[in-house]
């Protein structure tokens, strides 16, 4: 009897989420959806003039496309993983943060391909990737990497929210269209938590959360070996599978973190998420950047030490030509948050915060250091050396796109949050069920 009122009292507390939208959350939603269109629109324009109106060419045939490609699987892969620890190993915050995990591990390896898609030149023939596939190709199993890692993320994602589907199913309370009761009835799948269910769900979930740790730590390895099998100066590196896990994790946290404030913000949800969230999330961001520090620097120190007449060349460029961005990305995205986390006096939930967005648009620079400048130091150079040609620079339809793609996220994950709250419920309830039951244990 306690823990149905419970259940009554907690959608009762996150009614409002669910069923209002208030004038300023209508009017980010109508915001993001115009940004989409125009995205949208630049996208016509790309299909109808080609490839001619980014800034790609035959020097650089990769351009911010393919970094925010990289960008949105490496925070999806670290959210499966982080989403997997928490859930495989139980650990008791978990409850506060796992569905801002879960639904931005999915969004991400969602939108993440798309952008791929945008580097192709003949969407036309992009069935043929499916009907010819070269197995010795890492696009090839990058492509069935990805595809196996996001069907198992969302069934894991489905997994997470059938209790709360059941409960919401069940509710009373909870002013509701006719549809979306349904809708419920029918993603609950006749869940009515009951022992027997309970045990098997949470059996299911485990195995699941073993199951995508190692999906996603394939997802990213086989995405690495795409640029270190080849023998491209500044890619050609034995490390490059580590040292994109470790920055995908490095960006995925940081991710998070910004994430639980600005929920936490918006939705008051202040007795959930607490400071401890923040200075836990904030110690492993410190951790992670450590390592990533140290990869980076063990990267550029080796190139240097060979004196390669390549590997030169393109630091040549680095420090010439891309100077200020990569000391925005290899100092400042990095060193500046080390120096915020390590001191404890510095672990205020906004500090922390700030840390996480500098390494953010860090790790964003420094994808595009590791994607642009190299293809700019090629081993020959081409004929025609029209500046446009050898040098790049992003367009207006190159940016437009990405910020759709970026408000494509925003906007899913709003709507998400429309149908079920960002605290799990069951994972209350079942807290509070488990304190119950030792209580009565102790008592015997």
């Amino acid at each position: 009897m306690e823990l149905a009122n419970r259940k009554r009292e907690l959608v009762i507390e996150f009614s409002p989420m669910l069923e209002k939208t208030s004038f300023h959350g209508k009017l980010w939603i109508g915001s993001l959806i115009a940004i989409i269109f125009v995205g949208i629109y630049a996208f016509i324009v790309q299909v109808k003039e080609g490839h001619a109106i980014t800034g790609m060419r035959d020097n650089v045939v990769w351009g911010i496309y393919i970094i925010n490609f990289i960008f949105f699987v490496g925070i999806s892969y670290s959210g499966a993983f982080i989403s997997g620890i928490l859930h495989f190993y139980e650990t008791p915050w978990k409850n506060s943060i796992s569905r801002i995990i879960e639904i931005m591990t999915v969004l991400s390896l969602v939108i993440g391909p798309v952008f791929i898609l945008l580097c192709i030149g003949r969407l036309d023939r992009l069935h043929y990737l499916f009907i010819y596939p070269r197995i010795q190709s890492p696009i090839t199993w990058d492509i069935i990497a990805i595809m196996t890692d996001l069907i198992g993320c969302f069934i894991y994602l489905l997994l997470t929210f059938i209790p709360d589907f059941a409960i919401l199913r069940d509710s009373k309370e909870l002013k509701m269209p006719s549809w979306r009761k349904k809708m419920y009835r029918i993603l609950a799948i006749g869940y009515k938590d009951t022992p027997t269910q309970r045990e098997r769900l949470h059996k299911v979930k485990k195995i699941m959360s073993a199951m995508i740790i190692a999906l996603a730590i394939v997802a990213y390895t086989v995405l690495a070996w795409i640029f270190s099998l080849t023998p491209q100066p500044g890619w050609n590196s034995t490390i490059f599978a580590t040292y994109f896990i470790i920055a995908g994790l490095y960006s995925g946290v940081g991710v998070i973190i910004i994430s639980m404030y600005v929920i936490r913000k918006i939705y008051k949800l202040e007795n959930y998420i607490k400071k401890i969230h923040f200075i836990g999330a904030g110690i492993v961001l410190l951790v992670i950047s450590l390592l990533y520090g140290y990869l980076t620097f063990s990267e550029y120190f080796a190139k240097w030490f060979s004196h390669k007449i390549h590997d030169v060349d393109l630091l040549n460029t680095l420090f010439g030509r891309y100077f200020w961005e990569f000391i925005l990305a290899n100092y400042i995205g990095i060193i500046l948050p080390i120096i915020i986390l390590f001191f404890e006096k510095f672990r205020t939930i906004k500090l922390i915060t700030f840390a996480a967005v500098i390494a953010v648009l860090g790790m964003w620079l420094n994808r595009y250091l590791i994607v642009v400048p190299t293809l700019e130091t090629p081993y020959l150079p081409i004929q025609d050396t029209r500046i446009e040609f050898v040098f790049y620079s992003a367009t207006w339809v190159e940016y437009a796109l990405s910020i759709a793609g970026i408000a494509a996220f925003f906007l899913f994950f709003t709507l998400l949050l429309k149908l079920v709250p960002i605290i799990p419920m069951s994972g209350i309830i079942d807290h509070e069920r488990n304190v119950i039951n030792n209580t009565q244990k102790t008592h015997k």
